[in-house]
């Protein structure tokens, strides 16, 4: 059997990078391999149908961010159950995720075909790339099952300190992936339809390979009666990962009415804003592992009461995200048109990505940053405030964008994603200093008056 691995024990940094570079290297994976489905779609089939598929981003985003919202919250708890030493609650915080990711896999199915068609003309979809996207969104929602439980699985590796399985579990599925993207699209002649089922496909593998190793571990010796129905229990998953879900939800919605106004200005400028929606998913990478780093290191030391060590791994965290924001924002500033040729032809296309290329590159230092106090907030179990730091991006990106488009045109989109990051940073920040300064004094004072009573 394989143990997990204690993050509440040892030398703060030695802990936190070896924990990080797997799973940067797992996530700039799957970004990878979104880049390679988006530039074999638009190198094979055009850029009609690479905006057919970016088209879909901002929806696929609304769906899969509130799955895997759930799955972080839920892993929040097993990652302080497994800090607490509380291993009763640890295997029933698993299975009893295990059976809510499936019921909300089958609804959100159901709810995301059944709507994809109409929130597409709600989108202002251009006809020349309508039919493409209902049939990618048809595909890619159809197999969500599949996502929900790869997200499940590695959410609860990274809680348990395991960041190696992911990372071994996307480098196969990326193979596969790329692989069966190219045959199905130059060799099947299959269309979007075939990038798709390259995806689903990939992520079963991803996902069975975690289960796998999840299988292993001592500590989840899951038996029947840790599957039994516990309201109590239930009650604690969803009131910490519903509120992630729904911040991510939130986020998106936001995002789609940046969408919406893209769309009205074209299908060049959707095309733009798909390739460069990608390369700044991509360039967030580094500082969004720090992130998911910062939770699980917060979540199991929170859980042990071990509130300075979470100061230091702050340091550790932010240091990574600034390292990552000097050389990732020069090369948005310096090269977006080197960038946006990657994917996209056309000399009008690469123009409108280099008006916003830039602008984000030179404030990637706030998103970056974001990422690491709201997944501190987050792992401290108080999801609230970054569910209201969603609601605050939304209302930016929807205000600055409806402001300034018909002033700017298409940099308004850039001003209005930057206004976002600035916005949910301040308001993150804030509340995790107060969360951890309070239990440090909590703390100071019961060990002052232990202290006394001895």
């Amino acid at each position: 059997m394989a143990k997990a691995n204690d993050l509440t024990n040892g030398k703060v940094s030695s802990l936190i990078l070896r924990f990080y570079f797997p799973m940067l290297l797992t996530n700039m994976l799957q970004q990878m391999y979104n880049i390679a489905d988006t530039a074999i779609v638009g190198k094979g089939l055009g850029n009609n149908a690479l905006a057919a598929v970016g088209n879909m981003s901002s929806l696929t985003f609304l769906i899969f961010g509130f799955s895997m919202g759930l799955t972080n919250g839920f892993s929040v708890i097993v990652a302080q159950s497994f800090g607490a030493k509380d291993h009763k609650k640890l295997r029933r915080a698993v299975a009893s995720s295990v059976m809510l990711c499936f019921i909300i896999a089958a609804v959100l199915t159901a709810v995301s075909i059944a709507f994809l068609r109409p929130v597409l003309g709600l989108l202002r979809t251009d006809s020349a790339i309508m039919h493409d996207g209902l049939v990618y969104g048809y595909f890619i929602f159809g197999g969500l099952i599949a996502t929900i439980s790869y997200n499940l699985c590695s959410c609860i590796l990274r809680a348990l300190g395991d960041s190696k399985t992911p990372f071994v579990a996307i480098i196969i599925s990326t193979i596969v992936n790329i692989c069966l993207d190219t045959f199905c699209i130059f060799v099947l002649k299959t269309g979007v339809e075939g990038a798709a089922i390259a995806t689903i496909f990939s992520q079963i593998v991803s996902a069975f390979i975690c289960f796998r190793r999840i299988r292993k571990i001592d500590v989840l010796n899951i038996t029947k009666e840790d599957f039994r129905g516990n309201g109590k229990l239930y009650a604690e998953l969803f009131g910490n990962g519903l509120p992630m879900a729904l911040m991510n939800s939130i986020t998106a919605v936001g995002c789609m009415v940046i969408q919406y106004f893209v769309n009205g200005l074209g299908v060049a400028y959707t095309t733009a804003y798909s390739a460069c929606s990608k390369f700044i998913n991509l360039f967030m990478q580094p500082s969004c592992t720090a992130g998911f780093a910062m939770s699980a290191f917060t979540s199991q030391n929170y859980g042990a009461g071990k509130f300075s060590r979470i100061r230091e791994g702050l340091h550790v965290c932010l240091a990574i995200s600034m390292i990552s924001y000097v050389i990732l924002g020069s090369v948005m500033v310096f090269f977006p048109g080197y960038l946006a040729g990657v994917m996209v032809s056309g000399s009008e296309i690469i123009e409108i990505a280099k008006s916003y290329l830039p602008i984000c590159g030179i404030f990637l230092f706030a998103v970056d940053l974001l990422f690491v106090f709201r997944n501190g907030c987050q792992g401290f179990a108080k999801p609230l405030v970054p569910m209201i730091s969603g609601i605050v991006e939304m209302a930016l990106r929807i205000g600055i964008i409806a402001l300034f488009i018909n002033v700017t045109g298409f940099r308004a989109t850039a001003y209005a994603e930057v206004s976002a990051w600035i916005g949910a940073l301040l308001l993150n920040m804030a509340s995790f200093e107060h969360t951890l300064n309070k239990n440090l004094r909590t703390t100071v004072i019961h060990h002052r008056k232990l202290r006394t009573a001895a």
